[in-house]
């Protein structure tokens, strides 16, 4: 009996100790995660506050004032090229408008296409229908695409426009599809729009050599070394390239659109 005692005892200091240890590693990993870890405490731009800041009565005027003649664009249609981490404002805003006159306003995304499994990316169902809206840095909402950009041909449409947002261009200038229809929209003469970060897909298209056109401050430079005329103005239309800076120049962006357009009618 004093020997089955003698046993039973080493054993559960055995498992005791196998405890201890796994509880060690356990600890050591989750302080190696945390220390990878930053709090999320993320700086937001939602669309209520940007149209009431001080200085954006005439942004806040556009959306408000209902729009008086709603076949302006009639029969024009226009392609928005989107990925995920779009400015949300920047794309619902002129789209908004573009529909409000009677355009057809298509979304377009890249073609889905899945990260590798080892690069630990884990993105929702929708993902493979829908783009990620952002506000400055935070992912707010989803929208769904109406085609993707393999799927379009220049003469499906009479404008293409970009909306901002970081990660957005950064998402199109990679995929070879939205580049090689920018390419030749361009060479159609029909009208490209890119508003903030958006003008370095032009960039990546390799269309800016001589041409004026404005954008986000910070890419500002990347467009100068990509052959582009800059200048620091809310928005700037050259031929068929209209650019804007900012989410506070959507109105002054959407309504050169409309002008453009219309004059093509």
């Amino acid at each position: 009996m004093k020997k089955l005692r003698q046993i039973m005892t080493a054993g559960l200091l055995s498992a005791i100790a196998l405890s201890d240890a796994q509880a060690q590693d356990i600890d050591h990993k989750l302080d190696v995660i945390n220390q990878l870890t930053t709090p999320s405490h993320v700086s937001v731009m939602p669309v209520s506050s940007l149209l009431n800041a001080p200085g954006n009565e005439a942004l806040r005027a556009f959306f408000f004032n209902p729009v008086k003649d709603k076949t302006v664009l009639k029969g024009k249609k226009i392609a928005v090229l989107a990925a995920d981490g779009f400015e949300e404002i920047e794309l619902t805003g002129p789209v908004w408008y573009f529909r409000e006159l009677g355009a057809q306003v298509d979304i377009v995304s890249p073609k889905y296409n899945p990260a590798p499994a080892r690069y630990g990316l884990s993105s929702p169902e929708m993902a493979k229908t829908h783009v990620m809206a952002i506000q400055y840095l935070q992912p707010v909402g989803w929208i769904k695409f109406d085609r993707t950009a393999d799927q379009i041909k220049v003469s499906d449409y009479d404008a293409v426009f970009i909306p901002g947002g970081a990660w957005n261009p950064d998402n199109l200038r990679y995929d070879k599809d939205v580049i090689k229809f920018i390419q030749d929209f361009n060479k159609s003469g029909k009208l490209i729009a890119a508003i903030c970060h958006a003008p370095v897909v032009l960039a990546s298209a390799d269309i800016l050599k001589g041409r004026k056109l404005t954008g986000y401050w910070n890419i500002q430079i990347d467009l100068k070394n990509a052959g582009g005329i800059v200048s620091d103005q809310p928005v700037v239309v050259d031929a068929n390239i209209i650019t804007s800076r900012h989410p506070i120049d959507v109105a002054d962006f959407s309504k050169a659109v409309e002008s453009w357009l219309v004059k093509k009618k």
